[in-house]
């Protein structure tokens, strides 16, 4: 179950905020997050897409920086339970790598590809101006990072993927597609232009 904030709805006085809960928040304020960026974002806006009064998230949240932050502490845990979730069946490094790039390429087209990533998007918006979301940023990444770096050596172990390639660098260049393809998506792009990617990309493990 939800936490939820305020207690029970029948209890709630006269001009008491409404309980909500709170993951439930979270994963509104991280479509609006992702969509128009943490500056962009007013609390009127925040609040809008909520659907509950300032007071009552102010009664969970310090300010907006606050919900920023659990928003994206959770769009991270989500992400990584998500690739670990596909990663569970990959038999082989070049069929985790191949697991990974799908996952993402279904991330990249659309309404879900146009409203962006909120990793790259507080790298864009943030890093530079806030030195706790940089070193958020770059952890992040730097997991990711290592995680295809570990499957292309399971790989060129289980010979799925050449043993002539670096395998940092190349984890590395992958994870320059994974997020670059994350910036396209927010162009608009189609399904089959990210698919396109993906098959190109898997040819480098050749």
């Amino acid at each position: 179950m939800n936490p939820t904030i305020d207690g029970g709805a029948e209890s709630r006085g006269p001009g008491r905020p409404r309980e909500f809960a709170v993951d439930d928040v979270l994963d509104k304020a991280i479509i609006v997050f992702s969509e128009y960026g943490f500056h962009a974002t007013s609390m009127a806006r925040l609040t809008a897409a909520l659907g509950i009064a300032e007071g009552s998230i102010y009664k969970a949240f310090k300010d907006k920086r606050a919900i920023f932050l659990a928003a994206f502490e959770r769009y991270v845990s989500q992400r990584n339970a998500r690739i670990a979730q596909e990663l569970a069946s990959a038999q082989t490094g070049r069929a985790c790598v191949e697991a990974i790039l799908r996952l993402y390429a279904e991330y990249c087209h659309g309404a879900v590809g146009r409203r962006g990533c909120l990793v790259v998007g507080s790298a864009v918006d943030l890093a530079s101006s806030d030195a706790d979301m940089a070193k958020r940023v770059a952890s992040v990444l730097k997991i990711h990072e290592k995680r295809l770096v570990a499957a292309v050596r399971q790989g060129q172990g289980d010979g799925s993927i050449s043993s002539r390639l670096d395998a940092e660098s190349t984890g590395r260049l992958l994870l320059c597609v994974v997020q670059g393809m994350r910036v396209l998506g927010k162009t608009g792009r189609s399904h089959g232009e990210m698919m396109s990617i993906v098959e190109n990309a898997l040819e480098l493990l050749n």
